[in-house]
């Protein structure tokens, strides 16, 4: 076991990986926490689709895929309360609908242009080589910049989370709240993609939340395990992922996987005891 860690820690693109990844994993679980309690958990695969469209868009056209990505994402996210709160297109159906216009836009272009070729596979499904230097300054700026506006929001973020009715009596502008929500969930989508991938990006935001759920009641105490629960998962994920070859982001999802059957396993026998 000590020889696994020190041939994991001696490969920069692995430091690379788990550096992005563990701040990935800790905005996404504290995001996760008011996205599963709003019951607007799925905005994570429909921005993570939209993204992917971007990706696509922006690798035909030769430009820097996370930098054109985050513009368009938070443009998304926007679009997507909008339309869900002043419209008939109430909040899954409006999910449904731009995710799938952007996954198809995505398939298309590239079809069209590059190809499936190894970097789409990467974008699709994850992968901890495809971290590179510049991702890595990106990402862990935005990373800080989502963890601080959540901190320093934190009691709009748990009010607009809780009782969003009650919260607006009182005068708060719950509308800017579940737009600072969106957007800081849109920018975490966007830097997880290259290690997570497309398709698989939300589940660092639903799993973690619901498996702290499964024994914690209290906001801050679902939102703590949620936190820690998401780090170490993705890094015996990255660990798994290392030691047996398997794809990144899916090892991931599978520790995850694990960690809620074996919480659901201890709430279950708290309420019987």
């Amino acid at each position: 076991m000590f020889e696994l860690f020190r041939e994991l820690f001696s490969y920069s693109f692995v430091n690379r990986a788990l550096l992005v990844g563990i701040l990935v994993a800790l905005c996404a679980a504290l995001l996760g926490v008011s996205l599963v309690l709003k019951r607007y958990s799925m905005i994570g695969d429909g921005l993570s689709h939209v993204g992917f469209g971007t990706l696509a868009v922006a690798m035909s056209l030769n430009l820097a895929p996370l930098q054109v990505s985050i513009p368009i994402v938070l443009l998304a996210a926007f679009l997507l309360l909008r339309i869900s709160e002043s419209s008939r297109i109430k909040g899954d159906a409006a999910i449904a609908l731009i995710s799938s216009s952007s996954l198809a836009v995505g398939v298309v272009v590239i079809a069209m242009t590059v190809g499936m070729n190894a970097d789409v596979c990467n974008y699709m499904f994850g992968s901890i080589l495809a971290m590179k230097r510049s991702d890595v300054y990106l990402s862990v700026s935005v990373a800080a910049i989502v963890l601080v506006l959540f901190i320093f929001f934190y009691n709009k973020i748990f009010a607009v989370t809780f009782d969003e009715n009650f919260a607006k009596a009182g005068g708060m502008k719950t509308g800017v709240y579940n737009m600072l929500i969106a957007f800081l969930t849109a920018l975490i989508i966007v830097v997880g993609m290259r290690i997570m991938g497309a398709m698989l990006i939300s589940s660092l935001i639903i799993f973690p939340a619901l498996t702290a759920m499964r024994v914690f009641n209290s906001f801050k105490r679902v939102a703590v395990c949620a936190a820690l629960l998401s780090v170490f998962c993705f890094f015996i994920g990255i660990v798994f992922s290392f030691a047996l070859d398997t794809p990144a982001g899916a090892s991931v999802v599978l520790v995850n996987l694990a960690a809620f059957g074996i919480f659901f396993a201890i709430g279950r026998i708290r309420k019987l005891a």
